[in-house]
């Protein structure tokens, strides 16, 4: 615990939480402008909370002894990830009507707040163009959505062990 709780002291933490959702925030660019999948709605506020969980490792690489610093990356982390696992599941539920086959799709509004219109800034990365219930693609049985939900997951427990580490590590004499 002691050694997660000094790694989450370094540069080097913050920085593989930062290019970790970097990856997968490009990953989902090759889809995108490559493979040619169309994202939807959902696609787009999961890419955006991917970029919340990037945006937390760069806050938290700035200075990573600074408690303020930590603490506005571990908040950032936690919320990011968090409403990154709320959109996937929905967006899971979407793709697969179990409970109730008549569930509207998305619309084709990403409604972002009007002082961060991201769509209109940056349309090739944030403009949706599918529909979240169709399937373009599975890889081991899974749909992207899916896959998402293992992702925010990983990235929730992963903030679980830091912090409960932090806090073992500091009340211990």
């Amino acid at each position: 615990m002691r050694a997660l709780s000094q790694f989450a002291e370094t540069r080097w933490s913050w920085l593989l939480l930062a290019v970790s959702a970097l990856v997968l925030d490009l990953v989902a660019l090759y889809f995108q402008h490559v493979m040619l999948l169309e994202p939807c709605v959902k696609c787009i506020h999961e890419r955006v909370a991917m970029f919340g969980i990037m945006f937390a490792g760069i806050i938290g690489m700035l200075n990573p002894k600074s408690i303020y610093l930590r603490v506005a990356g571990y908040g950032l982390w936690l919320y990011s990830a968090i409403e990154g696992l709320r959109i996937a599941i929905s967006h899971v539920k979407l793709q697969f009507p179990s409970d109730n086959p008549f569930i509207d799709s998305c619309g084709m509004d990403p409604e972002f707040p009007s002082w961060a219109p991201l769509d209109y800034w940056l349309p090739e990365i944030f403009m949706p163009r599918g529909m979240c219930d169709e399937v373009q693609w599975e890889f081991l049985g899974y749909t992207m959505p899916q896959w998402l939900v293992v992702c925010f997951s990983v990235y929730i427990a992963i903030w679980l062990a830091v912090v409960a580490s932090r806090l073992i590590t500091v009340r211990r004499p």
